[in-house]
Formats: C-alpha cells, sequence, structure tokens
C-alpha cells in the first residue's frame, strides 16, 4: 500500500512540475551528500519517528546520456537499525552501490531543476548478508554557480529481501565539468527561438512577450492602428496623433483632448484649451472670473477686492488686513522702520538688522537684546551675553565654599569668615549683570531635618551679611540643603569636613 502511494505521489509530482532541466552543456560530473536513512517506517515502525533515522554519506558519479536523461552512479555507506520487530535490531554497516537514472524536465537556463529517478542496486552488509534494492524516487538541483548545484533527493527502495526495504533521503553538492559546445550552442538557439505569444517576434526581442504584436513595433500591438505602438499611446483605443502622444485633438489647438477642457473649441494652453473670453475687461477670462460682469483684481478671481484698513492691499493678500500697512510687505507695518515687517520682528518697536530678526544688540556682543542676558554689558555666547568672570574672581568663590566658618553647630558666623564675604561683596559690584545665589550644606551627622534648617540659617546668615555690605537683597538668594547633596564621602572625616559648606554662585540677571 505504501509503495502504491509513492507512486501516486511521483505522478503528481511530475503533473504539476514546469518543464526544466539541468545545464545540459556539461557531460559528467560528481556528488557528495548527507544520507538520511529510514529502515523502521517501512518495517512497522512509525513514519513520523525521524530520531530512528540512520545517517550515511554518498559520493556519485553523474554522466549525462541525452539531453534530458542522466545516469548516476552513487556508492553509499552508512550504519542502520533494521526492523525493531526482528533480531535485526541492532546497528549494522552497510555500503551500496546503485545504476540510477534521471529524467529531468526540460527548460533551458533554469536555476531550479526537479527530476525522476529509478534505478538498481546491491547493498552489502558487513556480516556478510547481500540484497538487491529497486529504488524509486524525485530529486531537485538548486544551481548556485554556472556548473554548480545544490541536490536533494527522496528515493524509495523496494529490497528483495526481507525487511530491507527503506527510504533514503539525501542533501548535497554537485560539480559538474567537460562542456559540450555543439550542446551550449543548441541551448542558445533554443532560447532565442522561444515566442510566447506567437507573433512572429521572439521573446529575445519582444517588449510585449506576452501579447501578440507588430514586428514593426517589437511585438508590442497597436490597438487604434495609430502608429503609435499601446505602450506608448495615451489613448491606446482611440486614433490620434504623434503629437499628442496618440491621443486625438479635435480643435487642432494642440492640445490633446484629455487635457483639454473645451476639446470642440479652438482654445490656447494658458486657459486649458479654451478660448479666451473676457466680458467685463478686467484682464480675467470669463472660465476663471468669478465675476465675470463686474471688473475685479486678477488677484482676486476676477472680483472687486475688499480692503478694510485702506492701505491699498486687498484683504485677500493683505498679511495683516486690520493694521495698516505696506504693500512691499503686504500690507504688513514696519513700526520702528528697521525694514523688518512686525509680524516678523522680534523686537517691533525697537530698531535692528534682519540678522538678528529686527531686534538690536545694544552692546554690540553679537547677541541680539532678545536672548542677551545682559544687554548692556558685552559678554561671550558662553555666558550668554554677560561679561565673562574673571579668573581669580571665579577663584574667590571657590575658596568661600571652604573659607566661611561658623560656631560648630549654630548659624553664627566666626570673624574670619568676614574677609572672605567682603570680597564677595566686591565681586558682586564689580558684576552689576549678576546675581548671587547662596546655599547651605551639611554632612550627615545629626538629624535630617535639623541638618536642613541649620543649613538654612547658615546660607541666611551669609546673605544678612552681604546686605550689610551694602549688596541689595533683590539680587541674592539663599536656601538650604542639609545633607541632600554631598561632595565628598560622609564615611571619612575628611569628606565630612568638605560636605558643610556654603555655595556661592553668580548668576546672569
Amino acid at each position: 500500500m505504501k509503495c502504491i502511494k509513492l507512486i501516486l505521489f511521483f505522478a503528481c509530482f511530475l503533473a504539476i512540475s514546469s518543464a526544466y532541466t539541468q545545464d545540459v552543456r556539461y557531460k559528467t560530473g560528481i556528488s557528495f551528500k548527507k544520507l538520511f536513512i529510514d529502515y523502521q517506517s517501512q518495517n512497522g515502525g512509525s513514519f513520523s519517528n525521524f530520531q530512528e533515522y540512520n545517517h550515511g554519506f554518498e559520493i556519485g558519479y553523474h554522466h549525462r546520456l541525452q539531453k534530458n536523461l542522466n545516469l548516476v552512479v552513487p556508492f553509499k555507506m552508512g550504519v542502520v537499525t533494521a526492523s525493531p520487530d526482528s533480531i535485526d535490531c541492532l546497528r549494522k554497516t552497510i555500503m551500496g552501490l546503485d545504476a540510477q537514472f534521471q529524467y529531468q524536465f526540460n527548460k533551458p537556463n533554469s536555476k531550479v531543476v526537479p527530476y525522476f529517478m529509478a534505478g538498481l542496486g546491491g547493498v552489502l552488509e558487513f556480516e556478510g548478508e547481500f540484497n538487491v534494492q529497486a529504488p524509486l524516487g524525485f530529486g531537485l538541483y538548486f544551481k548556485v554557480a554556472d556548473n554548480a548545484y545544490i541536490n536533494w533527493q527522496s528515493e524509495y527502495r523496494l529490497s528483495f529481501s526481507e525487511n530491507r526495504t527503506n527510504l533514503h533521503h539525501g542533501i548535497g553538492f554537485v560539480y559538474l565539468w567537460n562542456k559540450d559546445e555543439e550542446m551550449e550552442l543548441d541551448t542558445i538557439v533554443e532560447m532565442m527561438e522561444i515566442d510566447s505569444d506567437g507573433d512572429g517576434v521572439t521573446d529575445k526581442l519582444d517588449l510585449c512577450p506576452e501579447v501578440i504584436g507588430l514586428a514593426q513595433f517589437n511585438g508590442c500591438p497597436d490597438m487604434d492602428s495609430d502608429g503609435i505602438p499601446d505602450y506608448k499611446d495615451r489613448c491606446p483605443d482611440t486614433f490620434g496623433l504623434a503629437s499628442a502622444q496618440g491621443c486625438p485633438d479635435m480643435d487642432g489647438d494642440g492640445i490633446a483632448d484629455p487635457d483639454d477642457e473645451c476639446p470642440k473649441v479652438f482654445g490656447v494652453a494658458e486657459l486649458n484649451g479654451c478660448p479666451i473670453q473676457d466680458r467685463d475687461g478686467d484682464g480675467v477670462s470669463d472660465d476663471m472670473d468669478a465675476c465675470p460682469d463686474e471688473r475685479g483684481a486678477v488677484d482676486n478671481k476676477g472680483c472687486p477686492s475688499e480692503d478694510r484698513d485702506g492701505d491699498g492691499v486687498s484683504d485677500k493678500n493683505d498679511k495683516c488686513p486690520n493694521v495698516r500697512g505696506l504693500k512691499e510687505y503686504m500690507g504688513c507695518p514696519d513700526t520702528d522702520l528697521d525694514g523688518v515687517p512686525d509680524p516678523d520682528d522680534k523686537c517691533p518697536v525697537d530698531a535692528g538688522p534682519k540678522a538678528f530678526n529686527g531686534c538690536p544688540d545694544s552692546d554690540g556682543d553679537g547677541l541680539d537684546d532678545s536672548i542677551d542676558k545682559c544687554p548692556r554689558s558685552p559678554g561671550p555666547v558662553g555666558t550668554n551675553g554677560c561679561p565673562e568672570i574673571k579668573k581669580e574672581d571665579r577663584e574667590t568663590l571657590d575658596v568661600a565654599m571652604r573659607a566661611v566658618q561658623f560656631d560648630t553647630g549654630r548659624a553664627t558666623l566666626k570673624a574670619e569668615s568676614h574677609t572672605i564675604l567682603k570680597q564677595i561683596a566686591g565681586i558682586l559690584s564689580r558684576y552689576p549683570d549678576y546675581n548671587l545665589s547662596i546655599s547651605g550644606h551639611t554632612d550627615n551627622t545629626g538629624n535630617a531635618a535639623s541638618n536642613q534648617s541649620l543649613s538654612e540659617r547658615r546660607a541666611k546668615a551669609c546673605y544678612d551679611y552681604l546686605a550689610q555690605q551694602g549688596v541689595s537683597t533683590s539680587r541674592m538668594n539663599y536656601a538650604g540643603y542639609g545633607e541632600s547633596r554631598p561632595i565628598a564621602d560622609n564615611n571619612t572625616l575628611n569628606g565630612r569636613l568638605l560636605n558643610r559648606r556654603v555655595e556661592f554662585v553668580l548668576i546672569p540677571r
């Protein structure tokens, strides 16, 4: 029964296969395959138990007998397990030699080649038993180079001895050589002579190989017989002119009918093929004039323009219809007369160049006043236009973080802190464009809430002292952060000392 099913399967395989052939230009080849051998399913075992498959290898010699017929002589070797229901279930080393004939399905220069195979062979078991087997199967060649293929083959091997019928599946590589020059020429000629649509133009030269056409158009049709092949014809079903890409032009105005809005009346291209008519004489043809009997403006589709602000620019085109403006700015004003209309001017009441979107650069530092944090004092981009703080002043602020000292556990400034605080007051007087941020910090000794309160009181003490030195309180702020922002390890004495600090940071106003 299994043999009958397999034969039916082979028949279906032949019926659905398209025409293909291995490269017939070569006479000789050699193959190497990995084998998967199944004795179990054909001798009482399970067909789906792939774990019972045995393994082997195959070396084969290939020789082309005819265009579609090959002779293959494979030598096989492997280790197999016979029927699970017999005493022969022990693993056996086998080797075999076959003579197989492959019939390939013919199509020149194919990348995939299906074939049917049948043959006869002998299998020798190393224990001395010998049996004859008749393989029947099918396979595929997959072309990977001019004379090289990947090959897969499955075969049913009917044995003339008990419990030796089996299935073989193999995958491997085939290499061909010994080119047949005469057969190569025949193949080329065959490919050149194919004419799929039967119009007398071979597919190699046919621009429309699946549609019957004319030789003068390289195998393409001309359904309307206007001398323009359909693939170039915009109107392939209607006789037309070459100048109109195969479409008609009934009114002869040079505009093809599909593009002509007045195909029966001579017209002009500017009006899409319609004639020029302008009853109200406003320069807008009637077909484009929304008010054809009333003179109007061209930019308003021939209708009179409304101008609410009376600046001579119609509301339709006026970007500022409610404010009197200038025509060169499409009806918008330029209040500061800097050449930048107010809608585009970031500083509409202060004259400035276009490069700065109408904003001035009062201090001439290259940053316009709208983004300059210190518009009256020149400074670099890196400080947002504010004067750069000198190195010695930055160092003073860094030293102050450690130099300001308090009585232990209190917010009372020690006398030695006054000197550095006076220096900070002097810095603020030299940099009027900066404010001062004062932040107090502690180590993690004691209660977190108490530390936060202490840090804030200490920052406030510095704030008060600087105010006494004449620094405006509007230029200062203070805050306490307790132990939440350490800069060193609180587990060491030196780390805790560094964490007990007051920081002074200059910020552009």
